[in-house]
């Protein structure tokens, strides 16, 4: 079978169908043009990967094809996304680890670090070494380095949880009620080791589980939080059980969302927002005049209002990790949160991690008396509309009927071009972008205003505009 590595190769990471568009010949010949692009021969690679049935053989294959090739291969076993790059930051190397995040579960792929949790993307080899392992796939034919490497393996779950608990002391707070939902994802080892007594002492949380076993078929509910469908399990069992509050991860558990005691969604605007002002708060503390926090420009208006208002500088970047990451190190900032649930932290390698997200927001909820819906109010004080897709054929022009429409508004409304379209009304305090997809015939669009009858019409007409032709 010929496998064209192109249809699996992403920009920012690889994601294909076991089986077909990845498979054990693949990844092993990806391993060795891993570790030849990157001039890893002599040095360490992490490996580990998810809960997915093939993610053990691929572990296996990477691991192959990285020692014929010169490099030494740490495996790490089962992992959270978020270990890996603790893995890569704490011993300063390279890694990879297999998961398919979100998608189903016929679906699996690599992400891909330097040393330092610095990701791999396209613009950082990843599409060089699609090329070189497609050279050595069609030869079938891996040359052996002089000196082949060598396999160790290292457990890291327990340092990765006594780490995140250094940096989010939840000790001191009063009791919570947690209800969790894996989603049968990676969750279900990070949580008992973080949040529970798995692997250190107890906290004062009860955390209710659902989901938690490790299944990479996904029996329950697709692992993507994302979708208001998979939130619903969730949501019943908060208000049935009184929790304080309700978190669901995705399936390799990078990302982590929120709902609150009446088991309604918090927006990831508004978690980016509270953890915004507490990491604003310690690093003033700790001598830094006017933190740097960093946030996409799907992400409510909030954040970087409340970021100026906390005496810290906002800076807006593309949606995307490597983006961000990129950012995060140039401007050396404190956080980075993005309106999809990722967010980032300078004293987590500039990387994201769902499960540090989640314990500010507990500390947040735990260190008050108070319900998190009434914590939340003031850091969601904008009505969205949530990502809309438009599926366009011509999205060009789609966005040019849009513009056409605003510029008789003349200069009240604003319109700038980074990673889409959007336009602003300053007056009426509304923005929405216009961002189309590279890989589908989706436009994709966010509105948000300052109450829900300014957002319905401002989202009404420009779905009436996009969707007319």
């Amino acid at each position: 079978m010929t496998i064209d590595l192109s249809s699996s190769f992403k920009a920012y990471d690889v994601r294909g169908i076991v089986g077909s568009t990845i498979t054990a010949d693949s990844v092993r010949a990806t391993g060795a043009a891993y570790v030849d692009v990157l001039g890893l021969a002599g040095t360490t690679v992490a490996v580990g990967g998810d809960m997915r049935p093939s993610s053990p053989e691929f572990i296996d294959a990477f691991a192959q094809g990285a020692m014929a090739r010169g490099a030494d291969v740490i495996k790490i076993g089962t992992i959270s996304t978020d270990e890996l790059y603790f893995a890569c930051g704490t011993l300063n190397c390279a890694g990879v680890t297999f998961t398919a995040s979100h998608n189903p579960a016929a679906y699996n792929g690599i992400k891909m670090s330097m040393a330092g949790a610095v990701p791999v993307s396209s613009d950082t080899g990843l599409f060089e070494i699609r090329d070189l392992a497609q050279q050595y796939l069609d030869s079938s034919d891996i040359p052996q380095a002089e000196r082949q490497g060598t396999e160790t393996s290292r457990d890291v779950l327990a340092d990765y949880a006594r780490y995140l608990r250094d940096l989010v002391d939840l000790s001191k707070i009063r009791p919570l009620k947690v209800v969790v939902d894996a989603g049968n994802g990676m969750a279900g080892l990070t949580t008992p080791a973080v949040l529970g007594d798995a692997e250190l002492k107890a906290l004062p949380l009860e955390i209710v589980p659902l989901y938690f076993e490790l299944d990479g078929t996904f029996p329950n509910h697709p692992a993507n939080p994302l979708e208001p469908a998979n939130l619903v399990d969730l949501q019943v069992a908060v208000r049935e059980q009184g929790a304080d509050i309700g978190l669901a991860f995705d399936g390799d558990a990078d990302r982590c969302f929120v709902v609150d005691e009446r088991g309604e969604p918090v927006s990831p605007s508004a978690i980016a927002a509270i953890v915004a002002e507490r990491e604003i708060a310690r690093a003033r503390a700790g001598g830094d005049e006017q933190p740097v926090v960093i946030h996409n420009l799907i992400t409510s208006k909030a954040v970087p209002e409340l970021v100026e208002a906390n005496g810290g500088r906002a800076v807006r970047t593309r949606v995307g990790h490597s983006f961000i990451k990129a950012v995060m190190a140039s401007e050396k900032a404190v956080f980075g949160g993005e309106h999809s649930a990722h967010y980032y932290f300078k004293d987590f390698y500039n990387a994201d991690t769902g499960m540090l997200a989640a314990m500010h927001v507990l500390a947040a909820l735990g260190e008050q008396q108070g319900t998190l819906s009434d914590l939340m109010d003031r850091y969601d004080p904008y009505v969205a509309s949530g990502e809309i897709n438009s599926e366009i054929e011509d999205k060009a022009s789609a966005v040019d009927r849009v513009r056409a429409h605003y510029a008789e508004h003349g200069p009240a409304v604003t319109v700038e071009d980074m990673d889409g379209t959007t336009f602003t009304h300053p007056g009426e305090g509304w923005w929405f972008n216009l961002r189309p997809s590279n890989t589908e015939p989706f436009l994709r669009l966010n509105v948000e205003a300052p109450d829900s009858a300014t957002m319905e019409r401002v989202r009404d007409t420009v779905l009436g505009l996009v969707r007319q032709g």
